[in-house]
């Protein structure tokens, strides 16, 4: 009896699905044309020409996680703006996240995402521009050099 109990433990061991191991980093392609990547970045894009004020007036920054985050609210002189760049975080961050997603389905899942999610947060701080604030790990801002 034990070692038929052993015998289908072992056979429970062996047809279990193996845990996919993440791709390696030379093997992702950030700038990759499937359908879902492309309708992503065309959102991005077109929101884009919208954030850059609040980028150069210091209220939005970009965080330390590679999502914008409002940095100073003091600086919008009125409740229009504050609401109006609200809601542009509220677009943005989906749409960041949505990204890593849909170039992560592209390379293999699941297990790509955090190989992704790391190659776009360091792309998005590589892009952002010179005296734009950015978030550093601790949670302190700082205007890029």
């Amino acid at each position: 009896m034990k070692r038929y109990i052993l015998a289908l433990a072992v056979a429970s061991l062996i047809s279990l699905p193996a845990v996919a191991a993440p791709p390696a980093p030379e093997t992702i392609n950030l700038d990759i044309g499937t359908p879902p990547v492309i309708v992503v970045k065309h959102a991005l894009a077109q929101r884009q020409s919208r954030l850059i004020r609040f980028y150069e007036w210091g209220a939005i920054g970009l965080g330390n996680d590679g999502l914008v985050k409002m940095r100073d609210e003091s600086v919008l002189t009125n409740y229009t703006l504050q609401k109006t760049a609200g809601k542009l975080i509220d677009q943005e961050n989906p749409d960041r996240m949505s990204l890593i997603y849909a170039v992560a389905e592209a390379h293999g899942g699941k297990e790509a995402i955090p190989v992704v999610k790391e190659m776009m947060v360091k792309r998005w701080k590589e892009q952002w521009k010179s005296g734009w604030w950015m978030e550093d790990a601790q949670g302190n801002w700082s205007k890029k050099p």
